[in-house]
């Protein structure tokens, strides 16, 4: 599927078609039959994420949408965000492609600390104080984005927001906000033609 852009205002970056884009997510990662959720819940549909965020065409298009996005919050909340954040796996090519649309540097959180090597949690430099949004595949209760907010703030980040790439409407943004985070989500489950 081709994915087209139409021209805005900002003479650096266009505004994607979203159906379209939700349409590419969908046709491309929406898998239905019987799943259990990292949450723990079943579900009758998945979104798979990985089948969505190795495409570039996809992709390419994401990293604007962030971009839009994480503009629109800075002067919103008129503070300069410093960087962002992805968790492994699924949030690594989407805060990479963000980062090459905005300029910012991006950090990367694994699940748990490595035990080898420099035995980190973090790759990637974060100061004190540093303003950071996290940028997350597909959120379902909040945990995982949760548990990054936490690594990044014990590190000493402040973090301000999380911005999902589809929220499945089953209680991340009220997770999320309960931690006095802004939360956004680029799509919802039914902007992908889920109606469950």
């Amino acid at each position: 599927m081709t994915i087209k852009s139409t021209e805005t205002t900002d003479t650096t970056l266009t505004t994607p078609d979203r159906r379209a884009i939700a349409r590419a997510i969908a046709d491309a990662a929406l898998l239905r039959g019987t799943f259990t959720l990292r949450s723990g819940r079943t579900s009758s549909y998945y979104l798979d994420k990985y089948l969505f965020s190795t495409r570039p065409e996809v992709l390419r298009q994401l990293g604007i949408l962030f971009a839009q996005r994480l503009s629109a919050l800075e002067r919103a909340k008129g503070v300069k965000i410093a960087r962002l954040a992805g968790a492994e796996l699924g949030g690594i090519p989407l805060v990479t492609a963000a980062s090459l649309q905005t300029g910012l540097p991006c950090l990367f959180i694994r699940n748990q600390k490595k035990d080898y090597g420099t035995a980190k949690q973090l790759e990637g430099k974060v100061e004190k104080g540093d303003v950071v949004v996290l940028l997350e595949d597909v959120a379902t209760t909040g945990g995982q984005a949760l548990e990054a907010v936490k690594v990044l703030r014990d590190l000493g980040a402040t973090v301000i927001a999380v911005i999902a790439t589809i929220d499945r409407l089953e209680g991340a943004r009220e997770n999320i906000e309960k931690e006095g985070l802004m939360f956004e989500a680029l799509f919802d489950k039914r902007e992908l033609g889920v109606a469950e």
